[in-house]
Parts: structure tokens; sequence; C-alpha cells
């Protein structure tokens, strides 16, 4: 073998492994893209937590606001709503169960549960009928104090429980925290 053969041998095993490396980064990066488009959009993740400012909720009161495209109404109940809410016995219930992530795994579907304070003056739940999607109207509609959505004739609770109707499920609740007396942060 004469000294011409390895220098061949070296360039050719050069241009491989270049060859090689490039197309690796290449690949590399179409997979990043791919993966990277999957992520949420800028706008989408501006709007994944809001600061609700609820000083001017009053007991007896409500406001709606859109989050993640959803209304979530924040409730300031009265003594008569949390006492109402409080005197259910969960057995009754279509859905026993809590959908609250604030909380560890599956709870029951008790007034304590679902609301954001140990008074039980506060509630928060997404205001979406769990049968088709409809927004129900409140301010005390339907059969027990609640909800009522009169597109197909789900009743809810003060609480957000279904309790007659063909929605399968409770309201459910968003991750939602105090930041202070008069905020209320979703997501």
């Amino acid at each position: 073998m004469s000294h011409a053969d390895d220098h061949v041998g070296t360039r050719r095993d050069f241009l491989y492994y270049a060859t090689a490396g490039a197309g690796t980064v290449a690949a590399g990066a179409a997979a990043w893209t791919l993966v990277n488009q999957m992520n949420p959009s800028a706008d989408v993740q501006a709007l994944a937590s809001i600061q609700v400012d609820v000083s001017g909720v009053t007991p007896g009161t409500q406001i709606t606001v859109l989050f993640l495209g959803k209304p979530v109404f924040i409730r300031r109940r009265t003594p008569e709503e949390i006492e109402a809410g409080r005197a259910v016995d969960v057995s009754e219930l279509t859905d026993p169960t809590a959908q609250n992530p604030n909380l560890q795994g599956i709870q029951p579907a008790t007034d304590e549960n679902r609301t954001m304070d140990e008074a039980g003056e506060w509630l928060v739940q997404i205001g979406v009928c769990t049968h088709l999607g409809c927004v129900p109207i409140g301010d005390g509609a339907g059969d027990f104090g609640g909800w009522f959505c009169p597109c197909h004739g789900s009743h809810y609770d003060t609480a957000g429980r279904i309790r007659r109707g063909p929605a399968p499920q409770n309201m459910h609740i968003p991750v939602a925290s105090f930041l202070n007396e008069t905020t209320i942060q979703l997501g």
C-alpha cells in the first residue's frame, strides 16, 4: 500500500463523516421544527393565566370572565346560598365527585370541596353545561337556586352540581387561587 492510498482513504473518511454530520444536523433541525410547532402559540400562552379583580362583586352577584375560550363564573354567594349548598347529601347527587384540580385526587362533591374559601363565599367554575357545552343562566335559576341550562333542561344547585337533567357531570372547577383579598388568579 502506498502513501498516496492512505491519503485518499483519509479524504474519503473525512467526506463520509462530514456528510453524516451535516445530515444529522439537518434531521435534528427538521425534527425540532416539527416538535416546536406543537407548542402553544404566544397568544395562547399569554392567556394561560389571568388575574381578575373581584373587589366589585357583592354577595349574591357574579361576574363572568373569558378564560381559555370559555366563560368562567365567579360568584360571591350569600349565607343562604352557602347553607343550601352545604345541606345537600352528596350521595343524592348525579355526579358525586368534585372535578376540582385544586384538590389532590378524587374528592366528594361537597360544597366545601367546590368553593375557594373555608367560609364557602367564593365559587369559581367553568360556566359550561357538561351536557352539550351550552352556557347556563344563573342568579338563582332552575329548581335548585343555582344555574339552569334552558337548551336541554339541566338544573344545577348553588354549588354548581348537577341535580336534574341530562348533564352527566357537575360544572367543572378551574385552577384558581386568591392573590390577595380582591384578586383571583385563574390558571
